[in-house]
């Protein structure tokens, strides 16, 4: 019978943890802004649980909310003056953006030692060097699920399905830092099922509801859905055929259940260490 790697019941650990070292701290608490423009429901439902997971761990919150209309220059303005606020140690701007406003530009606005999502260039290239930063809060939030399950990983083939700058590449940026043998596929990659077939490790992160079957998993392997998917009937589900691959490995995570609620437990991970890196300075 597969582990189970429950990302929610990990995210309490983790949260706890935070907790108890917020109540240890001389000085600021964690501020943590997030800014959401327009009313996408999906995004007001993440921020207000965003907003929710910083109170209880004692974190001073605060959400900007402005209009679908927003320019980008009012946006930018808005970034440089968090950016100057000593009380604000992480930013974060809530994704989709309307169509007029670039993304891009948006990120690389947000000062890098505040940038608690880790889309930063800076932090971005910090990832890619070994070096020290704040790096994406899902793949980060995997890593340590996989450590606190005392899942090895040093010389593990693995492979990540999906190049997305959110998931895919941080996740491989992070997994050879754990010394694993990383490879990177996605939907023109050929023979993509025998590849899958022969990770120790698989990560997948590319938006097909249950794609991933017993047959494209290897025996033992570590299987890790990032998917998330509404069915016609209802059903949340993620990219992996959960009941099928589930006898077939050694570990899966849920969906859901599994590495959604990590996310959000590894942004204030971000927050809390922003904190300290911008005082210490």
């Amino acid at each position: 019978m597969a582990l189970v790697l429950s990302g929610r019941k990990y995210s309490r650990v983790v949260k706890a943890s935070l907790r108890q070292r917020v109540d240890e701290l001389q000085g600021q608490l964690p501020g943590l802004t997030v800014i959401i423009v327009g009313e996408n429901p999906a995004s007001k439902v993440y921020v207000a649980a965003k907003e929710k997971a910083c109170i209880k761990v004692g974190f001073n919150s605060n959400v900007i909310s402005l209009p679908a209309e927003v320019t980008q220059s009012e946006i930018l303005a808005l970034i440089d003056k968090l950016n100057a606020d000593d009380s604000v140690h992480g930013i974060l701007v809530q994704l989709p953006l309307p169509e007029h406003i670039s993304t891009d530009l948006i990120a690389a606005a947000v000062l890098p030692e505040k940038d608690v999502d880790g889309f930063h260039p800076v932090n971005v290239g910090r990832l890619w060097r070994g070096e020290q930063g704040l790096f994406p809060c899902t793949p980060s939030g995997i890593v340590s699920l996989l450590h606190h399950h005392d899942i090895p990983l040093t010389g593990k083939n693995a492979l990540i399905v999906g190049r997305s700058n959110i998931v895919g590449k941080p996740m491989a940026a992070l997994l050879l830092r754990e010394n694993c043998t990383v490879t990177i596929a996605h939907s023109r990659t050929v023979d993509l099922k025998q590849r899958c077939a022969e990770a120790d490790i698989l990560v997948v992160a590319v938006g097909r509801a249950e794609m991933i079957k017993k047959d494209w998993v290897k025996p033992g392997a570590v299987v890790v859905d990032v998917g998330m998917n509404r069915r016609s009937d209802g059903r949340l589900v993620g990219d992996v055929d959960y009941d099928d691959v589930s006898p077939v490995c050694s570990a899966i995570t849920p969906v859901p259940g599994g590495v959604g609620p990590l996310t959000i437990a590894f942004l204030l991970e971000n927050t809390f260490k922003a904190r300290n890196s911008l005082l210490a300075d």
